[in-house]
């Protein structure tokens, strides 16, 4: 926005005036009067100050002024100002930020929280192990007194955390988790504690990793591969709008639940970041991590989009683009960029479009992070007649169905061996009181 300075008494708007420029008072403040249509004398409304904002009707194309704003400080007034042409370059149109946060997931949260407040680590049954992570182990279990659902309990190993450094990371996951109400992302039901592990009870995701799959099948098919992305892509949308960048994905992290739909899982290293600012910690798995990562010139929500070129390169080909025999090397063809890249015959002309504007080197330039936002992707041609509004309402047959015949099958996974090193050290330090 421009600053712009006005003396006392100057009338910084007069009303009946055409104008498309909109002002937030960053100094001083401003009287607001309206001429009186019999009397033409001024009525005295009220004063504004700093932070205080006035002309918004002009961004939505009422140009007529329908208020006097005059200079009332001695000292003058400093005023932030921006016209509607650059406002619509930028921000677009209000109402797609009016209807951006209708959160009717709080609600949803509310109900989850009731419905799970009573529960008890000890109430929880371990059926069999469905994953082995860095910190600890996924195993599916079930309440004691309900045998018609499973759940995914996530255990981690509180002095590995502190060990590693990822007491913050996890923290975060927690609370990002909590709050997300998504059908594309994994609900998390609970957390407990104890001397030696931090637990999540999350929703069970039986049709196993996307991962699995894509390794059974060598590679997928054009609309396959779409339908899992556009799966992701409602995830980074639900995510995006509330400034939280996801920063993990990969086949691995994408689950498929009983219907065969995509959930995205592991909040590992996702954040809430301030609006318009970056963060700058090194994270993710090598063959993703875009360049302004590498560079550690600061990342925010646009490296989420450089990775969803990639993956959609993974799906449909069974290896990422980027690789290298060690992550130093592959770190290296990363930062030679995508046109380095040879895109083998089978991917569509309109897929590798897609991809090479989703990777390029510039984060400002990717398609998701201009101004119509994660739209433009749903708009590009890759994307032509799919059914959106059936994937969100989950009425699209799924390219793939997963076989499960019950609550507790875990065919869909890989076998696990007990954990080789038995339990950890207890950690008393404190630092998760509020996990």
């Amino acid at each position: 926005m421009e600053e712009c300075y006005y003396q006392k008494g100057d009338y910084i708007i007069r009303q009946g005036a055409r104008g498309d420029t909109f002002f937030i008072i960053s100094k001083g403040q401003v009287r607001v009067t309206i001429r009186q249509p019999e009397t033409q004398e001024e009525k005295f409304i009220r004063t504004l100050g700093k932070g205080d904002f006035f002309g918004e009707k002009a961004l939505q194309g009422d140009d007529l002024r329908t208020a006097n704003i005059i200079c009332d400080s001695p000292e003058g007034v400093t005023c932030l100002v921006i016209d509607r042409d650059t406002f619509n370059q930028l921000i677009s149109n209000l109402d797609e930020i009016r209807n951006r946060y209708n959160d009717e997931g709080v609600s949803e949260r509310k109900k989850i929280y009731e419905e799970f407040r009573e529960v008890k680590l000890s109430d929880l049954r371990v059926i069999s192990t469905l994953g082995v992570g860095g910190f600890g182990r996924v195993e599916l279990v079930q309440l004691a007194q309900d045998k018609s659902r499973s759940f995914a309990l996530k255990q981690m190993k509180k002095a590995q955390i502190v060990e590693t450094r990822q007491q913050q990371h996890i923290m975060s996951e927690k609370e990002i988790m909590s709050e997300a109400n998504c059908d594309f992302i994994v609900k998390l039901y609970k957390t407990f504690k104890d001397r030696k592990y931090l637990y999540m009870l999350m929703e069970s995701c039986l049709g196993g990793e996307l991962w699995t799959i894509l390794r059974d099948r060598g590679h997928f098919d054009d609309g396959t591969t779409r339908f899992y992305t556009a799966c992701v892509v409602e995830a980074f949308d639900y995510l995006h709008s509330r400034n939280i960048i996801y920063r993990d994905l990969k086949p691995e992290n994408l689950l498929l639940d009983v219907s065969g739909y995509v959930k995205l899982v592991d909040f590992g290293f996702a954040k809430k970041l301030q609006s318009g600012r970056k963060t700058w910690t090194f994270c993710g798995t090598p063959e993703y991590v875009a360049p302004e990562v590498i560079l550690n010139r600061g990342h925010d929500i646009s490296a989420d989009y450089w990775s969803l070129g990639v993956l959609m390169f993974e799906l449909l080909t069974g290896t990422p683009p980027f690789t290298g025999a060690d992550p130093m090397r592959t770190y290296n063809i990363i930062l030679k960029g995508i046109d380095a890249i040879e895109f083998p015959r089978n991917i569509t002309r309109n897929a590798s479009a897609l991809i090479k504007k989703l990777c390029r080197d510039n984060p400002t330039e990717r398609l998701g992070y201009q101004r119509g936002g994660i739209s433009e992707i749903q708009k590009h041609k890759w994307f032509d007649g799919f059914y959106w509004e059936g994937l969100r309402n989950r009425s699209l047959p799924p390219p793939i169905l997963p076989k499960v015949q019950s609550v507790v099958d875990t065919a869909n996974f890989d076998d696990y061996p007990a954990d080789p090193d038995g339990p950890p050290p207890d950690d008393l330090s404190g630092w998760d009181d509020d996990f």
